[in-house]
């Protein structure tokens, strides 16, 4: 049983959350990060570098030290810690583009219409901004970019683990699903040099793929195709891979989706799901990230997560049998699973 000081500790802590929360998106906005580096640094001298007050950024230094997001050696001076520092721009595991989004009041404003949603069934962002998340995105340029880059990173881990989870070396081309700006596919491209890519998004989705592709030398590898999957997929591939897009949609439009895959990949094909998958009962002290997630796909967009359970269906209503699933490290509730035709 729970001490009770205990419990009051860890609800108060929960609550403000939110607060926390902003605290990082204040750090995130004011590039703070980039301003300490790789140095330990006195506050007043990085207040009059970014042009802020010395003492609210001082305070703001604080806060993120006890989040444990900076050190504070010596009174007024600072320094990032290894958690802090993925708040940096320059580094290739960045989490800034990350945090940006995820604190973003376009992301946020939703939650709060949480008890709505959870009364109706129906996703408050559409009835508080008169039209789905995703086609808000697609009127904002610089969200959409935001969304697509926050994206990336949060993928960017597990995209690098891909290879030594999942053997692609028998097949000749990849279609990643709503694939965005390529981060998942490149990984696996370097690691099997006969493989041949496909990037399939819309337009806007997949905007910084030819710069990405590029950047990793497999322009002549990988190509971009602009479509909508609740209408059709590409042919030609014997690999069509899904990542963090069934979350995204209810059960008969994930149904559609896996449908439309179904009709194009060849009998000796193979579709690879990689999505969080909820435990069968919530473990106690287990992460809860993967059920705060399910509340977010409620609120914003219409989805949900799903059970292993849950996907085994899908794949059965869209003809495929799951024949592997597995959890992709590194720890965050992601499996990969592997379903042929049937």
């Amino acid at each position: 049983m729970t001490d009770p000081a205990q419990g009051r500790a860890r609800l108060t802590q929960t609550v403000l959350g939110f607060m926390a929360a902003q605290t990082v998106r204040a750090a995130v906005r004011l590039t703070l990060a980039d301003a300490f580096g790789d140095a330990t640094r006195d506050h007043a001298e990085v207040a009059a570098e970014l042009d802020l007050p010395a003492g609210t950024v001082n305070r703001l230094l604080r806060a993120l030290a006890a989040l444990g997001l900076f050190t504070e050696p010596e009174p007024g001076r600072f320094a990032l810690t290894s958690t802090g520092a993925l708040l940096r721009t320059d580094r290739p595991d960045s989490l800034h583009s990350f945090v940006d989004m995820f604190t973003d009041p376009v992301m946020i404003r939703a939650w709060e219409e949480l008890p709505h949603s959870v009364r109706t069934g129906r996703t408050s962002f559409d009835e508080l901004f008169g039209e789905p998340f995703f086609a808000h995105l697609r009127g904002r340029p610089d969200k959409s970019a935001l969304f697509n880059a926050s994206m990336s990173q949060g993928t960017r881990a597990l995209a690098e683990t891909l290879p030594e989870v999942f053997d692609a070396s028998r097949f000749h081309t990849a279609l990643d699903i709503g694939g965005g700006d390529g981060t998942l596919l490149v990984p696996l491209l370097k690691a099997n040099p006969a493989l041949r890519g496909i990037v399939f998004d819309s337009a806007e989705g997949s905007a910084q793929a030819p710069d990405r592709l590029a950047a990793a030398g497999l322009t002549e590898r990988c190509t971009v195709s602009h479509g909508d999957f609740f209408t059709g997929l590409p042919s030609g591939a014997d690999l069509y891979l899904i990542k963090s897009i069934l979350h995204d949609w209810d059960t008969d439009r994930c149904v559609t989706i896996l449908g439309h895959c179904r009709s194009v990949l060849p009998e000796h094909g193979r579709l690879l799901i990689i999505e969080p998958v909820l435990p069968p009962t919530v473990v106690p002290g287990g992460p809860a990230g993967l059920y705060l997630s399910d509340l977010n796909m409620l609120v914003n967009v219409g989805g949900r997560e799903r059970t292993l359970a849950d996907f085994h269906e899908l794949c059965q209503r869209a003809g495929f049998a799951v024949e592997v699933a597995e959890p992709v490290p590194p720890a965050g509730g992601f499996w990969c699973l592997v379903a042929r035709p049937v």
